[in-house]
């Protein structure tokens, strides 16, 4: 990437890379840069005053893997630091992680059971286990989109590698969803609902590679944010979107399967990757695909979910799981790439 800053005053040091692992970066005249003038001659002083940087990454992906396992013990101090900035000098504390999802979940069980009339049975306890993940997933990428623009500080002054800061984004919204399943347990519990064990692996995968591809986005999203800094708001817009693009808040049998299955079109639907680890999640926690309940005096049956094997969802989830693997050593390098003007640019 080439970027362009301003060049150092006669005497001074040049600027330091702000690139992770202590400057990762080298910068050299770019391809096709005119020739240097003495500031004495006519131009000289025009060309002195921009010149080109470019960039190159000195750090492989693996050893930045690397370094990032070397430094979990300080990706678990932001972590926790992250929690208790969260809710510093709240009298709750902790407590509104579960106040908030718990008031969230009322409001869309008002909205659509109460006010639209949806009398799929346990409803609530649907809507909760597709939003379980997706609150994760969400918060990991809009919190790690803004990470280093708000630590430009430590950023600028420290020498660590950067990715941790938004990987440390996403296990903070890990933490959230912990106290957000107990929520969950309780309303589970006070409805005699029990989950379909048998897909609990299942769920495992989903939530797992969730919060890879979580990481992954936050990782690659946060160094262009660096330098368009309208990708964090963007972000807010796409998420939103992307909500109802998932079977959260309508079941998928229901409203998608049978309208897109007959035309062969659901493929369409899959290729939102949150769309499998929504519905694995669902299957675990809801527990049955089919359900029935009274509908105007009569027995209604509910389509909710795939009627597929544990091998269906399974081998979507792999499929999700590989690319956001792929995702994530992509990210990794485009960081690599970016990181080198950080502290010109922040």
């Amino acid at each position: 990437m080439t970027v362009e800053t301003p060049a150092s005053r006669p005497g001074s040091n040049p600027p330091q890379g702000a690139g992770g692992h202590g400057g990762n970066g080298r910068a050299r005249p770019g391809p096709g840069a005119p020739p240097s003038l003495p500031a004495s001659e006519p131009g000289g002083r025009a060309a002195a005053a921009k010149v080109t940087r470019v960039v190159a990454p000195t750090i492989s992906v693996r050893q930045r893997l690397r370094d990032i396992w070397q430094s979990r013990e300080l990706l678990l101090y932001l972590v926790r630091t992250e929690i208790k900035v969260k809710y510093k000098n709240s009298v709750l504390g902790l407590v509104w992680s579960m106040v908030a999802p718990a008031m969230t979940l009322a409001i869309y069980f008002i909205v659509f059971q109460v006010v639209l009339g949806n009398r799929q049975p346990n409803f609530v306890i649907f809507l909760f286990a597709g939003l379980l993940l997706w609150n994760l997933f969400s918060l990991g990428v809009l919190t790690g989109t803004g990470v280093i623009v708000n630590n430009a500080g430590i950023v600028k002054k420290v020498s660590f590698p950067r990715e941790i800061l938004a990987l440390a984004a996403v296990g903070s919204a890990c933490v959230f969803f912990f106290f957000q399943a107990l929520v969950m347990i309780v309303f589970m519990v006070v409805l005699h609902h029990g989950p379909d064990w048998s897909y609990m692996p299942t769920a495992l995968l989903a939530l797992v590679t969730g919060i890879i591809l979580s990481a992954a986005l936050a990782v690659l999203l946060c160094s262009i944010n660096v330098y368009l800094r309208d990708t964090q708001h963007l972000i807010e817009v796409i998420l939103t979107a992307w909500f109802w693009a998932c079977p959260i808040v309508y079941a998928y049998q229901q409203n998608i399967g049978i309208r897109l299955g007959p035309k062969g079109l659901t493929w369409i639907y899959f290729l939102n990757p949150m769309t499998p680890l929504v519905l694995s999640m669902q299957r675990f926690i809801y527990g049955t695909p089919t359900t029935y309940g009274k509908l105007n005096g009569a027995i209604h049956t509910y389509l909710v979910l795939p009627v597929k094997s544990h091998l269906w969802y399974t081998g979507l989830d792999v499929g999700v799981l590989v690319i956001a693997l792929l995702l994530f050593l992509v990210a990794l390098a485009v960081f690599g790439r970016l990181e080198g003007n950080f502290a010109e640019e922040l």
